[in-house]
């Protein structure tokens, strides 16, 4: 494969590069005005299942800023809406489900639905890859998937929500029924991550955006299971990142028993500290604070300089945010970043 060497997957498979790798989640997207240009007229899922705009919108980021991969442009409803699922994103709010599940019955509608259906829908999603890889080269691409609780929590809840109430209530008012849901979002989320494999992603990443609201009992008991349900369908194929935001109290168990390639920190956790509990089988990724991309240059740059100190406590590191670029964030100022990452050596 011409990526087999590239600097990030050099990184998830324990190595370390001369240079650290560097990619931003949400490199594609709302702060870069080639992509608001583009987007004009068409609604975002449109957008995802368009074979031509999403890879263009993939692109754009590797172009402008000269990051070491491309992260496939998407997003995490994609699956439920190849399965059949009637969801929206509101600008300015996010997913909106016309029905949100919340009942015995609900989840046994939705889980009767075969999983499957999302790879034998997802022709949109190869075929955009295959346009994307074709440009790309030897700079990889990774493809990715909402972890199930982030997926129940939106559809339980109907849509965004702050604290997760319904979800978390569910889990224990009904635990077999939540436990049929979140296996099934499993397996969906696989499907999706399968197809993008297939169609040549280099690795991939599973996001709980929503893991640090819950107990590291709930985790264990609740989430875990069926994160590692998801990811184990493309086990051994692609290197493995398992990413979730405030989650702290539960980053050794994001490891899912030994699972996966490396674990995405958020700004919370110093990295050295994070290397610690995740121990020496681990590539670390993360974790500059995204809010210091509005600070001065020179605050920035000491940031950043201090993450890279810390990240070389684990066996390699993987350079990004510890969340996804901000709509207002400078281009500018993310293309100065990368070449201040790959200025630095070790």
């Amino acid at each position: 494969m011409p990526t087999d060497d590239a600097p990030l997957l050099r990184a998830l498979s324990g190595d370390r590069p001369e240079r650290a790798p560097v990619w931003f989640m949400r490199q594609a997207g709302r702060s870069l005005p080639e992509y608001r240009e583009l987007r004009v007229g068409t609604r975002m899922l449109d957008a995802c299942l368009n074979p031509q705009l999403a890879a263009e919108i993939t692109l754009q980021p590797v172009r402008r800023h000269g990051v070491d991969a491309a992260i496939f442009f998407s997003d995490i409803v994609v699956p439920l809406r190849l399965a059949g699922v009637a969801v929206e994103i509101e600008p300015g709010r996010g997913p909106v489900f016309a029905e949100p599940v919340r009942s015995v019955a609900q989840i046994d509608a939705l889980t009767a639905i075969d999983p499957a259906m999302v790879a034998a829908a997802a022709q949109p999603v190869r075929d955009a890859i295959a346009l994307i890889t074709a440009e790309l080269g030897d700079t990889p691409l990774i493809g990715f998937a909402g972890a199930p609780f982030t997926l129940a929590a939106y559809l339980v809840e109907g849509g965004p929500s702050k604290e997760h109430l319904r979800a978390r209530a569910l889990m224990h008012a009904e635990p077999d029924a939540w436990n049929r849901l979140a296996n099934w979002l499993a397996l969906i989320a696989g499907e999706f991550l399968g197809a993008q494999v297939d169609a040549g992603a280099s690795a991939v990443q599973l996001f709980d955006s929503w893991a640090g609201s819950l107990s590291p009992e709930d985790y264990r008991r609740f989430v875990a299971p069926h994160a590692h349900t998801a990811l184990a369908a493309v086990r051994g194929r692609v290197p493995l990142i398992h990413f979730g935001v405030g989650t702290g109290a539960i980053l050794a168990d994001m490891r899912l028993d030994g699972l996966v390639d490396a674990v995405g920190v958020d700004w919370r956790t110093p990295l050295d500290a994070a290397a610690e509990v995740l121990g020496p089988d681990v590539t670390v990724q993360g974790n500059i604070d995204p809010a210091l991309l509005q600070a001065p240059w020179p605050v920035l740059e000491a940031h950043v300089r201090d993450v890279l100190r810390r990240g070389r406590h684990a066996r390699a590191h993987v350079v990004n945010l510890g969340h996804g670029v901000p709509p207002e964030t400078d281009p500018d100022v993310l293309t100065r970043l990368v070449r201040l990452v790959h200025e630095e050596r070790g």
